[in-house]
């Protein structure tokens, strides 16, 4: 199809599923439980790192987690002993487990009460450059700046490396993206939509190669730049509104 027909297609399945319905199926669920800004942060922050496998697997995973916190995830992280956090010794996820999860509320904890929280952390990374790399890059550092097991660093996407960061930008959508719909929170201020990357995933992947939006081969961190602007030639200022079109495509009608 030409770049009309294209673009009208995507803008139609991205009308399709960028709606609240969404929310039922989708880890975005877990955030939307709250109304606090740290508390979405948190949550869509934890959510959001174990999104890999089957939905309802980590829909549920999540939920445990909240649980664990008292549905109150930022005074959980803020006032948590060690005895507190022992019980997260008990979680697991795909290659996630309870050592990794510790670490991760102690890092977030260290975020919140020595830099200023996740949305300063992710905006100043993005500042030293102007882009979204530059942001990931500058997020993991401080992420893992207090003590932690070599083996969990494999769950924070190193996009010096050439990784996808698949989570990291799906997490940033959530936070930064905004428009009448309300699925994405469009909670923070100093990233705007247009400088977005798309999610990328083997759906995402598959379908933009099929659309002729993607050539890459790899998954990584090259493709995401080339298919990302492949959608920015279709709607400069929100171009990953088009995550919704090819993932739906990809989950929902196996395209």
């Amino acid at each position: 199809m030409n770049s009309t027909d294209l673009k009208d297609f995507l803008e139609e399945k991205y009308d399709l599923y960028n709606r609240e319905s969404f929310i039922e199926t989708d880890p975005i669920q877990i955030p939307k439980q709250f109304s606090r800004k740290e508390d979405i942060e948190i949550a869509g922050f934890l959510s959001a790192s174990i999104a890999w496998g089957q939905r309802p697997t980590i829909i549920r995973n999540a939920k445990r987690l909240m649980e664990w916190m008292n549905h109150q995830p930022y005074e959980f992280l803020i006032s948590a002993s060690e005895t507190d956090l022992y019980v997260f010794k008990e979680f697991k996820h795909r290659t996630f487990n309870g050592d990794d999860c510790i670490f991760f509320i102690k890092s977030l904890k260290n975020i919140y009460t020595k830099h200023g929280g996740l949305e300063r952390v992710f905006t100043e990374g993005f500042q030293q450059a102007g882009d979204i790399k530059s942001a990931l890059a500058h997020f993991r550092t401080v992420f893992f700046e207090i003590d932690h097991l070599p083996r969990t660093q494999k769950h924070i996407s190193n996009v010096l490396k050439k990784s996808s960061a698949k989570r990291l930008n799906m997490y940033l959508r959530w936070m930064v993206r905004k428009d009448e719909r309300a699925v994405d929170f469009g909670l923070w201020k100093g990233i705007e939509s247009k400088d977005l990357y798309l999610p990328l995933d083997v759906h995402t992947g598959n379908v933009g190669r099929k659309l002729g939006l993607l050539t890459r081969k790899q998954s990584d961190w090259p493709a995401v730049e080339e298919i990302t602007q492949s959608l920015r030639t279709m709607d400069a200022n929100d171009p990953i509104k088009y995550d919704y079109a090819l993932f739906g495509l990809g989950i929902f009608e196996k395209f």
